[in-house]
Formats: structure tokens, sequence, C-alpha cells
């Protein structure tokens, strides 16, 4: 057996939830062609954590994706995102094990998490269990395709807010919010305000933060750690201009 992780990732989510500082991750999809030679000022930027997965199903590149990482990212721990029990390696430093309980596919409720658990134990890898819960204003994205899901609704905080109940008395200890790669619009502050509030415990929310205002919104509303995609690939830069403002929030926390 691999020696097992230490608790990174785990201490990352529970400190930020439980001194209200907030924190930034990166979301890399190895089915994509990055450019990581860009990102040569990551591993000093401030940034908390790096995911690496998506929504497709397939395991090509996704050791090499982690391997180019490590060669970028310093001290930043990288975490396993998983689009299916495929998708899997011990490079990582941790999992989101995830089950999506804001649908009612039972290959994405338990089955995937069957199939990967034997390995997942023999890797060592830090496991965070996480309910995974899929809201937006009714946009369907390729994580809905493929999870063969419905996203619950933005305006339909009560359901959500049970969703996320269900998940915690169920034993899950993170929570992550996503609206999906690409959407329009993300998690509104009232979903997240709902949940956070509900399941006091870390709460992840990514998709549709597409510029600062709607990571502010997101951080005002609860989110301990704010996860970034899509914007970062359309500009890299965008990802210090984030960072930026987690350090002038968290600031102003301190000094308050």
């Amino acid at each position: 057996m691999k020696t097992k992780k230490l608790k990174r990732v785990s201490r990352l989510l529970k400190n930020l939830s439980k001194t209200q500082q907030k924190g930034i991750a990166w979301l890399v999809d190895p089915e994509k062609d990055s450019d990581f030679d860009q990102f040569d000022r990551v591993k000093d930027s401030g940034l908390d954590l790096i995911l690496v997965g998506g929504s497709s199903p397939s395991s090509s590149n996704f050791e090499k994706t982690i391997q180019l990482l490590q060669k970028v990212s310093g001290d930043i721990p990288i975490c396993i995102f998983p689009g299916s029990y495929l998708q899997l390696s011990d490079q990582a430093d941790a999992i989101l094990f995830m089950s999506l309980i804001s649908g009612r596919n039972p290959e994405y409720l338990i089955s995937h998490q069957v199939q990967a658990a034997a390995k997942v134990k023999q890797s060592g890898l830090e496991v965070l269990p996480t309910g995974y819960i899929l809201v937006n204003n009714g946009e369907l994205l390729s994580v809905h395709s493929v999870s063969q899901t419905m996203p619950l609704s933005n305006e339909d905080a009560e359901f959500v807010k049970a969703t996320a109940l269900a998940g915690k008395f169920l034993g899950m200890r993170y929570f992550y919010l996503d609206a999906g790669s690409g959407a329009s619009i993300p998690v509104s502050a009232t979903i997240i305000s709902a949940v956070k509030e509900a399941v006091k415990s870390p709460v992840i929310v990514g998709g549709g933060l597409s510029n600062s205002e709607k990571v502010k919104s997101a951080f005002m509303a609860g989110a301990d750690l704010v996860v970034l995609g899509n914007s970062i690939e359309k500009d890299p830069g965008f990802l210090y201009e984030v960072l930026d403002l987690k350090r002038w929030y968290n600031h102003s926390l301190t000094v308050n």
C-alpha cells in the first residue's frame, strides 16, 4: 500500500471554513491542450489548490497532466476532481470522493465510487467525502449530458438546501456547488448562503464565475473555496486578478 498522504486538503478547507477566510482553486481539464509554461508564476501566487478532472469520463492524458502541473505548482496541493472511476492517480495529493446527490443516476451516485474504491484505498490518496450538487438557471452543459442528470434550480433554495442536508446526514463532509463548466450564470448567492448555513461544513463553488464581481459575490455568500476553470483558459491573467481579490478580501476580514 502506498504511504498515506498528509491531510493537506482537508486541513485547508476546514481552516477556510473555520476562519471565514477565502481560497481559490484552479480546475484543469486533462482533455484540453493547456500550455502550462505560461503559469510559471503559479507556485508563488497564493493559489490554494489545483483540481484536475472534468466531466469527461476519459483517463487519457490524466497522469501526464498531473505530472506537468507538478512542474509549475511548487507546494500547492493537487486534488483529483474525477469525471469517472478511470480518473485516478497516486501522483496527486487528494481526491474529492464525490457522489452526485443532485441527480438520481445510480452510476454517479454510487456505481463509479464502488469501482474506484479499492484503487483509491491502495493509492494512499487523502479522501474527501463530497456531496456534489449541480445548480444553475436551467442550462444543460457537458456535465449534465455525461451524467444524464438535470441541474437543480437556482430558484429553489429550499430543495437545494434539503439535498445538501441529506448529504450531510449521510456522512459527507464537504459540498461542491457547481453551475457547470461554461455556465453563463453561476450558482446564486441565495443558494450558497442557504447551503452554507444548513451544512456548516466547507463549501466549494464553481462554474460560471467569469469575472471578479461574481467571485466576490460567491465569497460574500459563504463560499469557502471558489473554483476557476474556463475563465482562466480564456485569460490566464484572470487567475492573478482573482488572487489579488482574495488577498484584499481576506485582509479586510482581519482589520474589521
